[in-house]
Order: structure tokens, then sequence, then C-alpha cells
């Protein structure tokens, strides 16, 4: 079985005011840090959906409608580099581990996510279903899908927490020392 990763990375978010896949935390790229952290959990191919951020990308076809576009637009892609599983990641959530994504790639069947979180999911290609749509809410994708829900501890959900206001932004910088280790 071949795993790649699919980072959501659809530009400039309205809430932040900016890219968040630009933003820079502790040194480097928030784009980089996902795309090293899905490398280092056993991706063999890493691309982003929605915008072209020095890695191979998709175009999200219809941005408005959420990031299920991106991830519908990825699958060809994917299969085109012979993937047959997918991680798909946040890239506003810099304080993922790689351990955490292993966990969710290591479940059997069609995938896995972790409770509370829609992101990071890991799903088979095989079992996103072939009638998702543009628009549908990610966790109406990963619950079509058929992925396990995994439980997710506090601590656990703390690096999971994403940025999508300046003011969460600011929270995870104030808390990176504390939740890196």
């Amino acid at each position: 079985m071949s795993l790649a990763a699919v980072i959501l990375a659809g530009g400039a978010s309205r809430r932040m005011g900016e890219d968040k896949a630009s933003q820079i935390w502790n040194g480097q790229r928030a784009v980089d840090i996902a795309a090293s952290c899905a490398r280092d959990a056993g991706a063999a191919f890493v691309m982003t959906a929605g915008a072209d951020h020095g890695l191979p990308f998709v175009l999200d076809p219809s941005p408005q409608a959420g990031p299920v576009a991106g991830v519908i637009a990825a699958l060809p892609r994917l299969r085109a580099q012979g993937a047959d599983r997918m991680l798909l990641l946040a890239v506003d959530a810099p304080l993922l581990r790689p351990g955490d994504l292993r966990v969710l790639a290591a479940a059997s069947g069609a995938g896995a996510v972790y409770a509370g979180f829609p992101l990071p999911a890991a799903l088979r290609l095989d079992a996103i279903p072939v009638d998702a749509e543009n628009d549908w809410p990610l966790r109406r994708l990963v619950e079509r899908a058929g992925a396990t829900t995994l439980p997710c501890p506090e601590a656990l959900a703390q690096r999971l927490k994403g940025a999508n206001t300046p003011q969460d932004r600011e929270a995870l910088m104030a808390r990176w020392a504390n939740l890196q280790d």
C-alpha cells in the first residue's frame, strides 16, 4: 500500500487575513512543516490542494465550495502516483507530529480520523465516495468514506487545533514551546 499526503492550502483566509500556508512558525512556513511531518509519517508523495506553494499541487476548481473540492481534484494525481491511501492535512496545524499521522495511517479499513477533528484524516482512496461533491463539509466526506473514529486525548487535541484567526495564531504561538515536547 502506498501512502500520499494532501495538504489543504487554499490561499488567503478571510478570517486570518493572509495565506495560512505562508505563515512562519518557528522559522518555517506552515506548508513546509506540514509536508515534512507527512514525509516523516511515511508519505511517499506530498502535494497541496488549492494553491501552489512549491510542492506538486492541484488548484481548487471551486474555491468557494470548500476543501472537499481540493480533495476531489487531488484524487487523479494521487492515483497517477500509485497511491492507494491519503493523509489529509490542514496547513494551519503546525504542532502536528509524525506519530499522530502514523496512528491514523496504520488504522485498518477505510481509514481513520480523531474524535472531534475532521483533520488530519487517513483515507483509502477507494473509500472516498464517488458521489462526493465539492461543497460537502469535510466531516461528511470522512464519515461517508467509513473512517474509524479514534479517541483523542486532550494533549493530542491541543496539537491538532489549527490557527483560523489571528487570535488562534497568537494562542498557538504562546503555547508553541510547551506543545512541542
